[in-house]
């Protein structure tokens, strides 16, 4: 049995250059699931982008990449068939995020269920450009809702069938706010939760593209910072409008405002071990994700 986790940092233009991290595995139900979808992933799939840190920059080249990778993404999809209308400006432009993961859910398909004629009829290059759309509407999200850095990386493996579901009992294992140096699953449904619609102001989803949190598969974040109380309790308030706002499209759903899928928070599956001061500034260098091993 698994205690505890191990991942190799890289600096990804000199990659014998390493710094390592430990974590001591949380010791609940989702944790041995969770680390065995991980060992399967690692089998079969190398990880989508090992560069997947967000917050170790500073905001104006944050801001800059996240425009120039999502523009770049658009362009790949519309050479094999024009179907996105816009490109971005500003990752401050919530309401082009909006239609563009509307995009995403659209021409992509829902969970494991890849059935639309353009996914049919495109080449894989698409089907990771729009893998990686989903992804770049929440780097710009990120960028443009932190004034100041909240250091965090990702780790995912597309391919990896997203088969894992919680029981209604583990949503009690959900904390409200991120600790620093902690890792948590990541929402693996396509769609939106109820946090989500809450924060985003979304008029292009789809009914059918609210999607609770209740698949979860080896992907992962981590993030070095912690939340602001302030904020958690904003949030609270903004969540609670909106359930009040849409209440009988949740109840129609059978979702009263305490049902366990609407639960809210993330996941802990690990806790950092051997966080110092000097944390931040020895990942800056190495923003790439070498390798990941469980001891």
């Amino acid at each position: 049995m698994f205690t505890q986790l191990e991942i190799e940092y890289a600096n990804p233009y000199q990659l014998d250059d390493t710094y390592n991290l430990t974590f001591n595995l949380r010791q609940h139900s989702v944790v041995d699931r969770w680390v065995n979808k991980v060992l399967i992933a690692q089998k079969k799939f190398s990880i989508d982008d090992p560069g997947r840190f967000y917050g170790f920059n500073s905001i104006e080249q944050q801001r800059k990449t996240a425009l120039n990778k999502i523009n770049q993404t658009i362009a790949i999809i519309n050479n094999f068939k024009p179907v996105i209308q816009r490109t971005l400006s500003d990752v401050s432009d919530q309401d082009t995020l909006n239609y563009l993961h509307h995009i995403f859910e659209v021409y992509h398909g829902l969970l494991d269920n890849q059935t639309s004629d353009f996914w049919l009829q495109s080449p894989p290059e698409v089907h990771c450009a729009l893998a990686d759309l989903n992804i770049q509407v929440h780097e710009c999200e990120f960028v443009s809702r932190n004034v100041i850095n909240k250091p965090t990386h990702a780790v995912t493996w597309y391919n990896l069938p997203k088969i894992g579901m919680l029981t209604d009992a583990e949503y009690s294992l959900f904390e409200p706010e991120s600790k620093c140096g902690t890792v948590y699953l990541l929402y693996t449904e396509i769609g939106k939760t109820l946090e989500d619609l809450a924060q985003d102001n979304d008029r292009y989803i789809h009914e059918d593209a609210f999607r609770p949190f209740r698949h979860y598969s080896a992907d992962f974040f981590v993030n070095f910072y912690n939340d602001d109380a302030r904020l958690i309790e904003e949030n609270r308030v903004k969540i609670k409008e909106y359930y009040t706002q849409n209440k009988e499209f949740f109840e129609k759903r059978g979702l009263p405002i305490d049902h366990p899928h609407l639960t809210t928070g993330r996941l802990p599956v690990a806790d950092i071990v051997n966080f110092t001061d000097n944390t931040i500034t020895n990942l800056k260098s190495r923003q790439w994700v070498k390798s990941i091993k469980f001891n």
